[in-house]
């Protein structure tokens, strides 16, 4: 099946651009309940299967043994901007393991918080691994990698790290990996259906209706997320600005690409999306658009205006023009 018109730009009276894509509402029970586009399309979930890279780490009992809390967890699911809230975060963790920087497998970026961004450039200095976005997982691994008392090099395919996210991927996506690639952060991303995304989403939604070590680590990463939204991403961004407007009935990730997912604990739902062309604007509008459709979202909140609805403006705020999402 081929991707579905999801999203359209408007400029005056003229469709200028339009984002196709696909999406997958998925119950309890791992049926897909709703579908736009191919349920089956093949995807890189990208960072929005930092969930299920969690899972290991609290379901091992690793989280536990050194005494992580939600903030922790919450940065272990997180694709943040590298404010000081994150990284000093970070770093107390990665000391907390008698650590440091050198410590992460995950290379570095500027961070996308411009404060912060600004303060290096002005001091001259060069932002380190705990700035990228991915540092608080790569905290998550190394946490778990010694708990195992397994080796330094933790992106390796075959490390035990590596392996126990390729088997919490599988099994709670219910199917066998399509492949995998590497990250941005240098980890494994491994392939599968969105509907599989979707059905790993929908397990961390009913998680609270089952018993089990499993479950118990997808509830306590989903509360994490929704008690600690800034941490998950950070302020002004989307992810962050939804889990509020939802007012505690959903977690929400993004990933690179055009991909997002969302996890519904009151209704059992799992939500994964692609948008085709991998474009954010598109992404965030679809997300938002759905989680009206599914009820935990005010069509009249601001956020969900803003991004399901928002003007185009010119340089000097004129407006020119309206997404439009057709979910």
């Amino acid at each position: 099946m081929a991707a579905v018109d999801l999203v359209e730009i408007w400029r005056g009276d003229l469709l200028e651009s339009v984002h196709k894509g696909h999406a997958v509402v998925c119950d309890g029970t791992g049926q897909v309940v709703e579908a736009w586009g191919d349920p089956d399309a093949i995807v890189y979930p990208r960072s929005s299967s930092k969930m299920l890279q969690a899972l290991p780490l609290v379901e091992s009992g690793a989280a536990d043994a050194r005494g992580l809390t939600p903030e922790h967890l919450a940065l272990a699911c997180a694709s943040h901007q590298g404010a000081p809230m994150h990284t000093d975060r970070v770093a107390a963790w990665l000391s907390d393991l008698g650590l440091s920087e050198a410590d992460l497998r995950c290379g570095a970026h500027m961070p996308s918080d411009r404060p912060t961004a600004e303060a290096l450039v002005r001091a001259g200095e060069r932002p380190c691994q705990i700035h990228n976005n991915c540092s608080g997982k790569h905290a998550g691994f190394l946490t778990l990698a010694r708990h195992l008392g397994a080796g330094p090099e933790y992106v390796e395919i075959d490390h035990p790290v590596q392996q126990a996210c390729h088997a919490a991927f599988e099994e709670t996506a219910g199917e066998a990996a399509a492949g995998w690639g590497v990250d941005g952060c240098s980890a494994p991303n491994f392939a599968g259906t969105l509907a599989g995304l979707g059905r790993a989403m929908a397990a961390f939604a009913s998680a609270g209706a089952r018993g089990g070590a499993r479950a118990g680590a997808m509830q306590r990463l989903t509360q994490a997320m929704i008690a600690h939204p800034e941490l998950v991403a950070g302020e002004r961004r989307a992810c962050t600005d939804l889990m509020r407007a939802c007012e505690g009935r959903a977690a929400i990730k993004t990933g690179a690409e055009g991909v997002f997912v969302a996890i519904l604990p009151e209704r059992s739902l799992g939500v994964a999306l692609k948008i085709a062309d991998g474009a954010t604007r598109a992404s965030e509008a679809t997300i938002a658009a759905l989680l009206v459709r599914l009820g935990v979202l005010d069509a009249g909140h601001p956020v969900a205006e803003r991004l399901t609805a928002g003007a185009q403006r010119s340089w000097r705020g004129i407006e020119t023009g309206r997404t439009h999402t057709l979910l």
